[in-house]
C-alpha cells in the first residue's frame, strides 16, 4: 500500500489477516512494516513508546501491534482500514489524508507467517523493529530499491506487486539480522541462541538432520562439548534441554507438513526422527492438544 499524508494527520493501524487474504492466503500472523520515501512521521505504541522516523527509515511490527502514525500522534487518529482506497483495476491500495501542511509519502506492506504452534523466530522477535537510515550499514541499498519501488508504483507499472513481495521478504531479512547483532551477552531467546556458537552449532545440526535419533551424548560429541556443558548453555540461553529444543522443532515442522503437504502421517512422523507412528502421535498430541489427524483436519 502507498500513503500519501499532508499535515496535519494521524491514524490507528492493526493490520488484520483476513484483510491480506487476497495476498497471502490464509494465514494466521501478519507482520506489517512502513517504508518513509519522503518526510517525516511519529510512530506511538500502545504501551507509551514513541519515536520518529524519516527519509529512508523503515519499521516493522513483528506481533502486530496496534500503533499510531502521523505527524502529531496527540490528535484523535481515524483507523486506517476506513480510509483505505482500494484500486479498481488491480495495483497498490492507498491512502491519502490531510492537506495544505507538508507532505510524507510512505510505503507500507506486511508479510504472514505461520503460527504452528508457534512461530519460533517471530515469537523471539521485540514489539518493534527499526531500520535506521543514517547509522545502518545496508541503508543505501534499501532506500534505492525502495524508491525505485515507489517510482514504479506511482507511474502504474505492472508487477509493481511482485516487486513489493519480494522487498518485503528482504527488509524482514535485514531487520532480523540488524536486531541479532545488536543482542548483548545476556539476552536469551531463539535469536541468541544463534550468537552462541556451540548452541548454534547444535540448532543447526538439529535442523539439519531432523530425523536422526539423537541423543544427549551424540549431539554434544558434534558439537565439541560435554553433554553437561551443552545442556546449561541450552538451559541459559534457549531456557529449554537440546532434546526438548528437538522435540519442539519436530513438532512445529510437523505441523508445518500437516498443513501444507499432503503425506502421510506415518511418513511425516518417519522424517521428523519417528520410527513408530504411535510415538510420534503421542508427542504431537502432547504439545498440540489433539492427535495429528485430528489437527490436520481441523486446521484444513
Amino acid at each position: 500500500m502507498q500513503g500519501q499524508f499532508v499535515d496535519p494527520w494521524c491514524i490507528s493501524v492493526k493490520v488484520l489477516p483476513e484483510s491480506c487474504s487476497p495476498y497471502l492466503g490464509d494465514t494466521a500472523h501478519v507482520i506489517p512494516y512502513h517504508f518513509i520515501v519522503e518526510g517525516h512521521l511519529q510512530v506511538r505504541m500502545e504501551d507509551g513508546l514513541q519515536f520518529e522516523l524519516g527519509p529512508g527509515d523503515s519499521v516493522m511490527f513483528p506481533h502486530n501491534d496496534l500503533h499510531l502514525l502521523g505527524s502529531d500522534v496527540s490528535r484523535a487518529p481515524l483507523p486506517s482500514g476506513d480510509i483505505v482506497e482500494h484500486p479498481v483495476e488491480g495495483g497498490l491500495d492507498s491512502i491519502k489524508l490531510g492537506e495544505g501542511g507538508p507532505r510524507t509519502r510512505i510505503i507500507c506492506g506486511f508479510l504472514g507467517a505461520e503460527e504452528v504452534p508457534r512461530n519460533p523466530v517471530v515469537d523471539a522477535l521485540p514489539a518493534v523493529l527499526r531500520l535506521n537510515a543514517r547509522d545502518h550499514s545496508s541503508a543505501e541499498w534499501i532506500q534505492s530499491t525502495f524508491r525505485y519501488a515507489a517510482e514504479r508504483i506511482a507511474a502504474g507499472r505492472l508487477g509493481s506487486e511482485v516487486v513489493m513481495s519480494k522487498l518485503s521478504e528482504l527488509l524482514f531479512i535485514e531487520a532480523i539480522q540488524h536486531y541479532t547483532e545488536s543482542l548483548i551477552g545476556e539476552e536469551v531467546g531463539w535469536l541468541a541462541g544463534l550468537k552462541d556458537r556451540f548452541v548454534s552449532r547444535a540448532m543447526t545440526l538439529l535442523h539439519a538432520r531432523i530425523g536422526e535419533p539423537w541423543t544427549p551424548d551424540d549431539l554434544a560429541r558434534d558439537v565439541g562439548l560435554s553433554r553437561t556443558a551443552l545442556a546449561a548453555r541450552f538451559y541459559q540461553v534457549l531456557g529449554v534441554s537440546p532434546m526438548r529444543y528437538l522435540t519442539n522443532w519436530r513438532m512445529h515442522v510437523a505441523a508445518y507438513e500437516l498443513i501444507n503437504s499432503s503425506k502421510s502421517i506415518s511418513q511425516i512422523a518417519l522424517e521428523v526422527g519417528y520410527r513408530h507412528e504411535t510415538s510420534f502421535t503421542r508427542a504431537f498430541t502432547r504439545m498440540m492438544g489433539m492427535p495429528p489427524a485430528a489437527w490436520r483436519r481441523q486446521r484444513k
